[in-house]
């Protein structure tokens, strides 16, 4: 089992960019593959991103690739999301996420969620 807490969510204008993180715990947090989900209002949760263990592999969902990156820092148990080009149809709260198996991360179906950040981008 892993524990992850996001942070850095918040007001955005349109067209600014925003980094969104989650720390990890737990005995073996860095050997997980990690993602990052999210969901706007009315909306069900949606992909996004994920990377492997080592950060060499990582993975997008069509709608962000491009205007999102994904990274993570083993030696701090973290994995971040920067978020450029900010549209309002980004709005959501975005969701970090691990698995032992990288393909439940693209798949939909991690084991272990974080509570989620707030990211709202106004117009």
């Amino acid at each position: 089992q892993v524990q992850l807490v996001e942070s850095g969510g918040g007001l955005v204008q349109a067209g600014g960019s925003l980094r969104v993180s989650c720390a990890a715990s737990g005995r073996t947090a860095r050997d997980y593959p990690m993602g990052w989900f999210r969901q706007a209002p009315g909306k069900e949760r949606e992909f996004v991103a994920a990377i492997n263990w080592s950060g060499g592999i990582t993975y997008y969902a069509a709608s962000v690739k491009g205007r999102f990156t994904i990274s993570r820092d083993n030696a701090r148990n973290t994995v971040s999301l920067q978020i450029t080009s900010l549209k309002p149809e980004d709005t959501a709260v975005y969701y970090c996420a691990a698995d032992t198996q990288f393909a439940k991360l693209t798949r939909g179906t991690p084991s272990n969620w974080g509570r989620g950040t707030q990211v709202t981008v106004s117009s």
